[in-house]
């Protein structure tokens, strides 16, 4: 089932870095498969790593970033952020609230605790605008997704939208069996 996008966009979801995990299954499928669904469904052409950045930039169309341990984000979700980048004109990232207790570390001490209202887990997918793709600061679109955030969101051209619960990103089988049990089919 495909959902509508007003905008087109090209997307590429990531996997380098991430060892084996995005090749786990999910719901019978690999994480990948799954994350290149879920870019398809939203009207967003998939462009594998091969793609330059150049020929990105030609078409100037949007990039969406998608990572593979974030295979369950939702295809209208994706699609209403490429939609909020293009009415913004500003790079749009998924975020999850931090549950876990956060501690400062002084030297060998822990120190305070950390506002966890403060911060924010980067998810799936980050939208970003093709005018913003052509500044030389973002020649390296890294792999890390919560590094392109900050780096987009020190020069104030980010965006922060509340992912849905299914756009967690997994990090080891425990997570995985988590999402899959999120996201059952009824």
């Amino acid at each position: 089932m495909q959902t509508e996008v007003d905008v087109i966009a090209v997307g590429r979801v990531l996997d380098e870095g991430r060892g084996s995990l995005p090749y786990a299954l999910v719901h019978g499928e690999a994480l990948v498969a799954a994350a290149t669904w879920a870019l398809s469904a939203a009207g967003v052409l998939p462009i594998d790593a091969r793609t330059s950045l150049g020929d990105v930039l030609d078409g100037h169309l949007p990039l969406v970033l998608h990572d593979a341990l974030c295979p369950m984000t939702p295809p209208a979700f994706i699609a209403a952020c490429v939609r909020r980048a293009a009415e913004e004109d500003l790079a749009v990232a998924a975020v999850r609230p931090v549950t876990d207790t956060v501690k400062v570390l002084d030297g060998d001490l822990l120190g305070a605790t950390v506002d966890r209202d403060a911060l924010a887990r980067v998810v799936s997918p980050v939208v970003v605008p093709a005018r913003l793709l052509e500044d030389p600061a973002l020649d390296d679109l890294s792999v890390d997704l919560a590094d392109l955030v900050t780096r987009l969101g020190g020069q104030g051209r980010v965006l922060l939208v509340e992912a849905p619960p299914e756009a967690m990103r997994v990090s080891d089988a425990e997570d995985l069996r988590v999402l899959e049990a999120l996201t059952r089919p009824s």
